[in-house]
């Protein structure tokens, strides 16, 4: 199955991962390599994930305060939201097709 982001999710992903590569060390690509393998995951296993809301789905990853928000479309999974898990809850509702 193919996937794709929200144009709001990629930014948000892209913001954060220049936010961990700021911090130093190896800490942006760690944050990278946690997304990328996430997104993985979903995309071999799309229903793993239990339903947060009507159709959207969340990833949570282990090192990183971070969920990954998604649903199943008919050719592919839209990756709505990269959000931090201690900030503005709910804000990637208006992404939803």
């Amino acid at each position: 199955m193919r996937w794709k982001f929200h144009p709001d999710a990629s930014e948000e992903y892209l913001a954060s991962c220049r936010y961990y590569a700021d911090i130093g060390g190896k800490l942006g690509e760690a944050f990278t390599h946690s997304v990328e393998a996430a997104i993985a995951q979903i995309v071999a296993q799309p229903t793993a994930w239990r339903e947060i809301e009507e159709d959207v789905r969340r990833h949570l990853l282990t090192r990183f305060p971070f969920g990954i928000y998604y649903t199943i479309e008919t050719d592919y999974v839209l990756i709505v939201a990269v959000m931090h898990m201690n900030r503005r809850p709910g804000y990637w509702r208006g992404r939803l097709p």
